[in-house]
């Protein structure tokens, strides 16, 4: 079938974008800019621990015979729990294994603070906190309230808050130390402020890439649907008229077969382009024209069913239909046509009208057979329903009162809500 797939390629910003029979998808690509501006952060933050642990060896901070040993412990802990974290981000329990180790690296704060804080005495209350610790709690902060399981994150998170903020009091209240505190606090609230921004963004992002995989996956399945159906369909249809003519008519046997070649190579070209519009290699492929009027007159011209004639009226401008118009048309008449060869017992004329109206195109195919009744529509009514009224249509199957079967769909031609003159 000519143009049976659409597959093209093109970008739109930072997302690429293909078409698969009249479908848009998305395709992920790397995102050049989030990567770097994680990257710049990262280094960022190893140049901020880096340069406070080396203030705080200078200024002798863990040598202080009061208060030294603690901040020590303290410092050591939190400084392993900060090299874990890229190994622990790597695991698949990464959040999890990130909010207890963040916990653990607060508790030996906290725990630190409280020991300062009992046996410091007339200790200079500077002597009791350094660069290094806020800075390192500061980063476990920024990625326990954006990684962090929802639950203990909560709870770890004030944790570490409070372990930022109690450490200039440890020894006494003083307005120095207040000061101090002060500064860590708006500093420790913004990175929290913006740390459960930038989680909510991404857990939006992830709900968006969930839908589209739904959404791809039920267009997919009403594609393999629409195709498959129809191709196999047809060669069902016609080996059973190359065996009910074989005794009788041997000559016919031999074209019979030609057209289930045939067909069976145009379901195999339907797939390979169908396969080929999802692999990455193929979606800067060259635009091909969707499906349009040519191919609904070759599909009800090559449509072959024993002692049945199938014939087409066009009424008013056809070949100007919009293309996505065309191509939602041409699904309708490939799935009623698959219908009619799998449930039309008895039909001898088959009757295909396009009419195109001003403001809308009405496309209908009937047939004089009789329809065995189901408990339910099948997946391929649901798929043109579902085609239809996307577009803004109407879409009806059902019963005619002689007998027959008919499948109505009345398509705008100009997208919903739009005013025409």
């Amino acid at each position: 079938m000519a143009g049976a797939a659409t597959t093209f390629g093109r970008e739109n910003g930072t997302v690429r974008w293909h078409t698969l029979h009249g479908m848009r998808f998305r395709h992920p690509r790397s995102r050049p800019g989030p990567r770097l501006v994680g990257a710049l952060l990262r280094a960022a933050a190893i140049c901020a621990v880096v340069a406070a642990a080396l203030f705080d060896v200078r200024a002798g901070t863990f040598r202080h015979p009061d208060t030294g040993t603690a901040l020590t412990v303290s410092a050591s802990v939190v400084a392993a729990t900060l090299l874990g974290v890229p190994a622990l981000a790597a695991r698949e329990v990464r959040p999890w294994a990130l909010t207890y180790a963040s916990g653990v690296a607060a508790a030996a704060s906290l725990a630190c603070t409280v020991a300062i804080h009992l046996t410091a005495g007339d200790t200079d209350a500077s002597s009791a906190y350094g660069a290094f610790e806020p800075v390192a709690l500061l980063i476990l902060l920024a990625v326990t309230a954006r990684q962090g399981a929802p639950v203990p994150a909560a709870v770890v998170t004030a944790m570490l808050l409070a372990a930022v903020i109690t450490r200039p009091l440890a020894v006494r209240v003083q307005e120095g130390g207040l000061i101090v505190a002060f500064m860590l606090t708006l500093v420790a609230v913004t990175v929290i402020a913006v740390s459960l921004a930038t989680r909510l963004v991404m857990a939006d992002r992830r709900q968006r890439e969930h839908r589209i995989r739904l959404e791809q996956r039920l267009a997919l399945a009403r594609e393999l649907h629409d195709f498959v159906a129809h191709h196999v369909t047809g060669i069902v249809v016609q080996a059973q008229g190359a065996q009910a003519v074989a005794a009788k008519r041997p000559n016919m046997v031999a074209p019979a077969l030609q057209r289930i070649e045939q067909t069976g190579v145009e379901a195999l070209v339907s797939l390979r382009r169908m396969v080929g519009g999802l692999r990455a290699e193929d979606i800067d492929a060259p635009p091909t024209a969707p499906e349009g009027m040519r191919d609904l007159r070759d599909l009800v011209a090559n449509f072959s069913l024993h002692d049945v004639s199938a014939r087409l009226t066009e009424t008013g401008p056809t070949d100007t239909l919009p293309s996505d118009v065309a191509a939602v048309a041409h699904r309708v008449t490939m799935e009623s046509l698959t219908n009619i060869r799998k449930h039309a017992h008895g039909c001898r004329h088959v009757h295909v009208r396009v009419q195109v109206l001003p403001q809308q195109a009405v496309v209908e195919v009937s047939n004089d057979g009789t329809v065995r009744q189901t408990s339910s529509p099948g997946y391929g009514l649901k798929g043109l329903e579902e085609r239809v009224t996307r577009l803004g249509g109407t879409f009806r199957a059902g019963a005619t009162t002689d007998g027959g079967w008919l499948v109505r769909a009345c398509l705008p031609l100009a997208p919903a809500g739009t005013d025409t003159p």
